[in-house]
């Protein structure tokens, strides 16, 4: 794991100070990007976000989806979480703690917003990030990459439905057309324009090379984001301070739930610790550029879905190291006697 990625956490954080205080001194210039806009697509934004996520979607071989079948037990649970766990788990802890045991202490017209964030948030498996977290837990490289091969297939087609369903039980508009649009956007083209990319670099020898260079531009370009949601969230984040931290508590919950549940599923199915470990991490983590994105084509820079969306990205690197770390000092009893 590079600096950037090992110290995101203090980089989100000075984020935070940047943005927040930028907003309250310069806000004009803010406005002027906020209505930067056409068919309610950002376009500063639109550029920073294919700048996050067109690097992290080169490193994705879709032609790994032919070793699925090696590793079908362990791709099997992790799909069932993603799919099927995370996101309706995180839709019943936002409102278990966001809209009943957190709702006094929050600004009544967010709630819905939050809630929003947060299912955005857990309806994305994790990309890029994942590779980093096999690696840490000597995870099976081939099994990696066949997984997230296939949750990006399956994204396309299942991020709008998921989203679009847990909204509309949580009783929060939908705006189909502006969903549609922010999975095209989001997902749709840079697929497409990433593997096209990615098949012209390996045809000349220079895709390590590529992602090398792209890496800091991916990160400057989500650091600059978060900036801008600051900027746009400042007002609100003086007046309550104590949101980010009642945010994170949801966030925090569901990462070690569906982390561990996946952990439990692979070791009872008698799953190779090496396939378990990875299972597990991709089950907890988020993708949560695109959550980034979709909240504020959805709902606006001001939007409590925005922040909400951006706190995960704040205690992604923490928790997610934790999980880590658990997984690794845990092996020798997962390779002991099956339940």
């Amino acid at each position: 794991m590079g600096v950037f990625e090992r110290y995101l956490t203090v980089w989100v954080g000075l984020c935070i100070v940047v943005g927040v205080g930028l907003g309250h001194f310069l806000p004009a210039p803010f406005h002027a990007i906020g209505g930067m806009e056409i068919a309610q697509v950002n376009l500063p934004v639109a550029v920073l976000i294919w700048l996050m996520i067109i690097p992290m979607l080169l490193k994705i071989d879709f032609g790994a989806l032919h070793q699925v079948k090696e590793h079908w037990k362990g791709i099997g649970v992790t799909l069932f979480i993603n799919w099927a766990v995370k996101p309706f788990s995180m839709a019943l802890l936002g409102w278990v703690f966001i809209a009943t045991l957190f709702r006094p202490y929050l600004p009544a017209d967010q709630i819905d917003s939050y809630i929003a964030g947060l299912i955005l948030l857990a309806a994305a498996p994790c990309t890029a990030m994942v590779f980093v977290w096999s690696n840490l837990t000597k995870g099976e490289p081939h099994f990696t990459l066949s997984q997230v091969a296939l949750n990006d297939a399956i994204m396309v087609v299942a991020f709008a439905p998921i989203v679009g369903l847990l909204l509309g039980l949580s009783s929060i508009v939908v705006p189909w057309d502006t969903l549609l649009l922010s999975v095209v956007l989001y997902i749709v083209v840079p697929v497409i324009v990433a593997q096209v990319w990615r098949k012209t670099l390996l045809a000349r020898g220079s895709l390590a090379a590529t992602l090398d260079r792209l890496g800091p531009v991916s990160l400057l370009a989500l650091l600059t984001t978060l900036v801008l949601l600051f900027g746009f969230q400042g007002e609100q984040i003086i007046a309550q301070p104590l949101v980010i931290l009642m945010l994170a508590v949801p966030i925090t919950i569901q990462v070690y739930f569906n982390s561990g549940l996946a952990y439990l599923l692979n070791r009872k199915l008698g799953v190779a610790h090496c396939v378990a470990g990875p299972s597990a991490l991709i089950g907890a983590s988020n993708f949560f550029e695109l959550a980034v994105a979709a909240a504020i084509s959805l709902f606006g820079f001001h939007s409590g879905a925005a922040l909400a969306t951006v706190v995960g990205v704040l205690i992604e690197v923490p928790v997610m190291l934790s999980v880590v770390r658990i997984v690794n000092g845990s092996k020798d009893w997962y390779e002991g006697a099956k339940p």
